[in-house]
């Protein structure tokens, strides 16, 4: 027995010498997988390890062309051999592509040097039953792409990213796409952009970000089968020119709804429903504040029926900068659950409890990651007030001139990320811990700063420690 063992690891050690390949003599389909991480140029250049490998990268699932490492601060290089060398690169790798088909096409390149071989090379890939599509086109002058890509049955995702007027054939058909992500593309005048999201029956998911809708006086978004909604305006929409695209969006089946920009658009959001998630972020604006409040307030009452809310302070700043349209704000009658991210500005606390009043059934409130260090020491006078009697200690001693109902009968979770124990966050505590009558946890979680200073939590638990706790059955956890 241990001499059979002796000359068992003796001829494993010879194989190894010997520069036996174990990874040669996995399946073809598990090879193609391995190689599918790698970027094509990588996945080609095993062809010379043996002939085991030579053919093949010529069907891998996925290939990836990107020719961004050829621009460098050296001027102009257009004809230089590096560019010809990334052409002959492309051309040789779909031209001794197998007959298999190709899962995933992406493509990053300048149309400039060549628009017609971008054409050609788009429309050789899309011959391989392409199921995933990302084009990043960076163009000078107005570029076409091949009408195979919108007449396709096999594509199930589809990434555009152009800079330029994304010109549409007459025909279109996505029978099976179900994402669509349309980036830095300005989109055409007419009924095109109509009719290509009428041309997406199994859509699922839709991106729209950083586009021009200028060309456009309204869309309609109306897609059944939709559970995830995605606009983006930001950063090169302006607040100077409101004379934007009507967008309605009617898509009963919707989930997630995010929105980022100043409104130059103005949305009407048909009803979602209680299970759908919605995340908005409006900066603040002093420009136009008047249509930007009244654009949240339509956008807002789209919402009334969600359950979960992520928002920026700003966004509900937006919706108390015109007076006259606080009275059509709607009530969150289902609203549970309240996220607010990015940093506070001054006077923010006193409209975050104004904007309470109208979500009377909130029950965890979240404070992603904000900096509330930065609030003014005076949270302004048209929220809050001093005691009737005049008398004070100081700034702590300033009170809401109301307690929001959700605060008293159904707030039950409080999370504070990144915690510094700064006083404005210690007057929220205590304002909360006060009245907040069913509380049942307030989770604290330290930021970086606070948990490398000992002293200064050891300062901060003696203070929330002497905090009066109006809910029985509250506990307050420090992390």
């Amino acid at each position: 027995m241990i001499g059979s063992f002796k000359q068992q690891k003796v001829s494993e050690n010879q194989n190894i010498d010997n520069g036996d390949d174990k990874m040669s003599h996995l399946p073809d389909c598990i090879l193609h997988h391995i190689l599918s991480f790698l970027p094509t140029k990588e996945a080609v250049a095993t062809c010379i390890l043996s002939k085991r490998w030579k053919f093949l990268w010529t069907s891998v699932p996925s290939i990836d062309f990107d020719d961004s490492l050829l621009y460098s601060s050296r001027g102009n290089i257009w004809h230089s051999h590096e560019v010809i060398h990334f052409m002959n690169f492309v051309e040789r790798v779909l031209l001794l592509r197998d007959a298999s088909s190709i899962k995933k096409f992406r493509l990053s390149c300048r149309v400039c040097f060549s628009a017609s071989h971008v054409h050609e090379w788009v429309s050789a890939a899309i011959g391989h039953n392409v199921q995933e599509l990302d084009l990043c086109l960076f163009v000078d002058e107005p570029f076409m792409l091949p009408s195979c890509v919108f007449d396709n049955a096999s594509l199930k995702t589809v990434k555009f990213e152009m800079n330029c007027i994304l010109q549409l054939p007459t025909y279109i058909s996505f029978p099976c796409l179900q994402k669509l992500q349309l980036c830095l593309v300005t989109f055409p005048k007419g009924n095109s952009m109509q009719k290509l999201f009428s041309s997406c029956p199994s859509l699922e998911e839709l991106a729209v970000l950083d586009c021009e809708w200028m060309n456009l006086s309204r869309i309609t978004i109306s897609i059944p089968s939709l559970k995830s909604l995605t606009i983006d305006d930001l950063p090169f929409c302006s607040v100077d020119d409101l004379r934007g695209c009507e967008i309605k969006i009617d898509a009963g089946n919707l989930t997630f709804f995010k929105y980022s920009g100043y409104l130059s658009n103005e949305i009407h959001l048909c009803d979602l429903s209680s299970s759908a998630f919605a995340s908005i972020h409006i900066p603040i604006i002093r420009e136009r504040r008047w249509e930007v409040a009244c654009r949240t307030v339509k956008l807002f009452g789209g919402l009334k029926n969600i359950s979960s809310l992520r928002i920026s302070s700003g966004t509900i700043k937006c919706l108390f900068l015109a007076d006259d349209v606080l009275d059509h704000i709607p009530m969150f009658q289902n609203l549970t659950h309240l996220e607010l991210s990015r940093g506070f500005e001054n006077n923010f606390i006193g409209v975050l409890l104004e904007f309470l009043q109208f979500l009377p059934k909130l029950e965890s409130l979240m404070f992603l990651e904000v900096d509330i260090c930065n609030l003014c020491a005076c949270y302004g006078t048209q929220y809050w007030a001093r005691p009737d009697n005049g008398v004070g200690t100081g700034e702590g001693d300033y009170m809401p001139k109301s307690v929001p109902d959700c605060v008293l009968s159904t707030l039950k979770m409080v999370n504070f990320q990144k915690f510094q124990g700064c006083n404005p966050e210690m007057r929220l505590l205590k304002f909360l811990l006060k009245n907040a009558l069913v509380l049942e946890k307030i989770n604290l979680f330290c930021s970086q700063s606070l948990s490398g200073d000992l002293e200064n939590q050891k300062k901060i638990g003696n203070q929330l420690r002497g905090l009066s706790i109006g809910s029985k059955h509250c506990t307050l956890a420090f992390m």
